[in-house]
């Protein structure tokens, strides 16, 4: 068993949880934190920090509002306690250099704000997850056989939340990646239209992906209930999607894992042997 101690904020999230898997199984002791967690952890609570930190010497950090104003202020505090709890290493999850929206400017400061906080790091900006079509918001729509998205023939380079977690669990627990800005991507570019194909392959299942206008997409979400702030944001999302602003490859993944990073299709395999789609 590893003397290391890592702190997994986000341990409920999907790239937090198997952080915490992946380092268990190496033997280093994680600490597990999420606001509903045992070991409790709560960016807008601040005396929840210090008892977060206690003997830890790395950390997984998952800033829910990293698009906001706000994120810079609370990592910067959050890095500088970090250094002075004796943490020797952080890792943040960011988004691409070049993602979409005035949001991208409180994302780069928050990320310089962890750069100068003390601790050594790394930051990982990810691409759309791979999981988000079985355990996030797109997993209804698939499993309501037609998904229904603003995003045209735009292309992503989608990843794998389990590559992002072996990068992140590999830049704590191995030399050599301290510095590092990895831009991570899955190997190839793919629509909407693409992953809906390869999930309907995958399952045998009649899925359809429709292209919609952004006005069809928004009253269709807020007849279901989404809150104003989600489909505002969605919407730009997606647009930047369908815009190309996303249409670019990164070797991230080979850089730090000596690795191509996993096929949407190996996922799609993979879930649907689990019966994540199962209607």
């Amino acid at each position: 068993m590893s003397d290391e101690m890592i702190l997994v904020t986000g341990a409920t999230g999907k790239t937090g949880r198997r952080v915490a898997r992946l380092l268990r199984e190496r033997g280093t002791t994680v600490r597990a934190a999420s606001r509903s967690g045992t070991a409790t952890f709560d960016w807008t609570d601040r005396s929840t920090w210090e008892p977060a930190l206690r003997g830890v010497t790395g950390m997984y950090v998952v800033h829910p509002g990293l698009g906001g104003p706000q994120a810079a202020q609370d990592v910067a505090a959050f890095g500088r306690r970090a250094a002075e709890a004796g943490v020797r290493h952080a890792v943040l999850l960011s988004t691409p250099s070049d993602a979409w929206g005035p949001a991208q400017e409180h994302v780069l400061a928050a990320e310089r704000a962890l750069e100068h906080a003390g601790p050594e790091w790394t930051v990982l900006r990810v691409r759309w997850f791979f999981q988000n079509f079985s355990e996030d918001f797109l997993l209804d729509p698939v499993l309501s056989g037609e998904v229904r998205l603003p995003a045209g023939d735009g292309k992503e380079a989608f990843i794998d939340a389990e590559d992002i977690a072996e990068v992140a669990v590999a830049a704590l627990t191995e030399a050599g990646h301290a510095g590092w800005h990895y831009e991570l991507s899955g190997p190839r570019l793919m629509t909407f239209g693409d992953t809906v194909a390869e999930i309907a392959r995958a399952t045998g299942r009649d899925l359809r992906y429709v292209p919609v206008t952004q006005e069809a997409y928004a009253e269709e979400q807020r007849a279901q209930g989404a809150p104003e702030e989600w489909v505002h944001l969605s919407v730009g999302m997606y647009d930047y999607v369908r815009s190309g602003g996303l249409a670019s490859l990164s070797d991230g993944v080979q850089r730090a894992l000596g690795r191509a990073p996993r096929d949407f299709s190996e996922y799609a395999d993979a879930a649907a042997r689990q019966g994540v789609w199962s209607s």
